[in-house]
């Protein structure tokens, strides 16, 4: 015998949580802008006005805001025309690609180890994320000191030649980083199915193929977040630079410019902003935007492959 169904009952129950959705979407409707409308004002007034405000006066020559004068893409030709900017630009795409390599590496190596099931990992994780908790600034000139306690045996410093002030920051740059990274690396790893692992020890797989073929592919999102943060923070270093080397050693160019070696995008900025003239803030402005687009412009190319490759997975 077929049980009674209650067909007007069912509709009752129906029109109920059509009611309900409605009412919720009302709500969303009527408080969500209310919610939402500090936030926006927030992000309006703090970042999108300055940043507007910073195009146009790269178009100005200026010394404070209320006497800008339009003078067009003048102030880009000075800036690309400024030997110091070109090498900036070309030391700072290296240290960025070598700095990216090391750290995500060594991040993901000492966080492979970490999650082995050795003792005192936790110990471990912590000893390993502390330097990044000091200021930039403050190691800056801690490694300063030890990088010239150390050359002093060799009668040099870290000012006298550039490639030391280079591996000098990447040495610093690696010891901040690669503790956050390793934190964020770990989360994958602990997340990686173990089923899966299971699957590859009963396939025979060795444990370089399980790390490739099943792990790596596993940890692809956590590889995306530690390869833009690292890219990133390799093209924005600015308070290490400035404190570690401060761009020296100085090279005389023949026509009277000054190259400094050592000398990353952020603090060229910087130095052009403080600089002596009437026109350098408007070229030490124009040099901060095509400085965004540049970050901004590799940040998505990175972050679109990155996640190709976790679809692909």
């Amino acid at each position: 015998m077929r049980p009674y169904k209650n067909s007007r009952g069912a509709d009752i129950l129906k029109t109920k949580k059509i009611s309900n959705s409605n009412s919720i979407r009302r709500a969303t409707r009527r408080w969500g802008l209310f919610f939402l409308g500090p936030v926006t004002a927030a992000f309006i007034i703090g970042f999108v006005w300055p940043f507007l405000q910073g195009i146009w006066l790269s178009l100005c020559r200026f010394k404070t805001i209320s006497n800008a004068k339009f003078i067009g893409l003048d102030n880009y030709a000075k800036a690309f025309s400024d030997v110091g900017f070109r090498h900036a630009f070309w030391y700072t795409a290296l240290f960025a690609v070598v700095s990216l390599v090391l750290i995500n590496v060594l991040a993901f190596a000492v966080a492979y180890a970490l999650t082995q099931g050795i003792r005192g990992s936790n110990l471990y994780r912590t000893v390993f994320f502390m330097p990044n908790l000091i200021g930039g600034i403050v190691l800056g000139y801690i490694w300063s000191m030890i990088f010239d306690g150390i050359l002093s045996w060799w009668s040099t410093s870290i000012l006298l030649e550039s490639k030391y002030g280079f591996w000098g920051l990447i040495i610093l740059m690696c010891w901040q980083q690669i503790g956050y990274m390793m934190i964020i690396y770990i989360a994958g790893l602990q997340n990686v199915p173990g089923e899966m692992l299971e699957a590859a020890r009963i396939d025979g797989a060795t444990r370089w193929q399980t790390l490739f073929k099943v792990t790596i592919p596993n940890v692809m999102p956590s590889i995306t977040i530690c390869m833009f943060l690292s890219l990133t923070n390799g093209f924005k270093l600015f308070d290490q630079n400035l404190a570690l080397t401060g761009g020296q050693p100085f090279i005389i160019q023949p026509g009277g410019a000054t190259i400094k070696t050592t000398e990353m995008l952020a603090l060229n900025i910087f130095n052009t902003f403080n600089a002596s003239g009437g026109s350098s803030q408007g070229v030490a402005q124009a040099k901060a935007v095509v400085f965004f687009v540049l970050v901004a412009g590799l940040g998505l190319l990175q972050l679109g492959y990155t996640r190709k490759k976790e679809v692909q997975q």
